[in-house]
């Protein structure tokens, strides 16, 4: 007997259907038009092979194991980084909102050192650290820390003061502010924070992997570019791009219930 959530649930599941459908649409073009161009010989494929030399490339390496190695690697370090670069982030981002004295203390330094650029921090680490992974950690950490605190930190600043007080009015103690209130209010922004800092950890992993690393997509990316095997490296800009985009997916449906209580312009285009 069909219910009336499965009848629902059909539609829906059609609309995200044609959604990936669409979304796949312009690579599916271009990888075609460049396959043909390439065929036609309009453009050359020796430094950006076509789709069909890189998919050759990608079945060897998964044929091989290789990648199957170098994604959990990558997945590994970026893991590790996201996870202690998200928690500091949050952890300092509300302090810093929430007590004036120590945004003016260390507000200035954090912002002065979030301008300064991934590779600067790879000798420095190296140095203290070593080449083993606690420096890949350490740097995607950096790298996902500041999106996070400046999101954490922005998110609670802005919270609306006649929100604050109406909880006063209505007599909440500062708990009951703090979950009815202030935290309805702060995770919308927290969550977009942490998907910046999701993509940002990916980002900085492949400086990670500079340093040292035999394993990882950012090791193959270096090796493709050591002994001139451009197919290798679109395999990786490739496989990066699938596994942020499945990475960035998860954290939304696992955050997705924290903000279902929204309803935005958005659900309504």
């Amino acid at each position: 007997m069909t219910t009336i959530s499965d009848a629902e649930s059909k539609p829906a599941a059609r609309e995200r259907g044609s959604r990936l459908l669409l979304g796949l649409l312009p690579p599916l073009v271009l990888a075609l038009g460049w396959e043909g161009g390439v065929d036609a010989g309009l453009f050359s494929g020796r430094l950006l092979p076509p789709p069909s030399r890189i998919a050759a490339t990608l079945w060897q390496l998964t044929a091989s194991g290789d990648l199957a190695m170098h994604v959990e690697a990558t997945l590994m370090r970026v893991g590790l980084g996201f996870a202690f670069g998200a928690l500091t982030g949050i952890l300092a981002g509300a302090l810093v909102a929430t007590l004036p004295r120590l945004r003016w203390l260390i507000d200035p330094s954090l912002q002065a050192l979030r301008a300064v650029p991934s590779l600067a921090w790879v000798p420095l680490f190296i140095l203290w650290f070593g080449i083993l992974e606690t420096p890949k950690v350490l740097l995607i950490a950096v790298g996902v820390f500041f999106p996070v605190y400046v999101g954490v930190a922005g998110a609670i600043a802005s919270v609306d003061r006649k929100l604050v007080e109406v909880g006063r009015v209505f007599r909440l103690s500062k708990a009951a502010q703090v979950r009815r209130i202030l935290l309805p209010a702060v995770l919308p922004a927290t969550l977009t924070a942490l998907r910046t800092g999701l993509g940002l950890g990916f980002l900085f992993v492949v400086a990670a992997e500079l340093m040292g690393a035999s394993e990882g997509l950012g090791y193959l990316l270096v090796d493709g570019q050591q002994f001139g095997k451009p197919d290798q490296i679109m395999a990786a800009i490739i496989t990066f791009a699938v596994v942020g985009k499945l990475a960035d997916a998860l954290l939304v449906t696992l955050t997705g219930p924290l903000v279902r209580w929204q309803d935005t312009a958005r659900d309504s285009l």
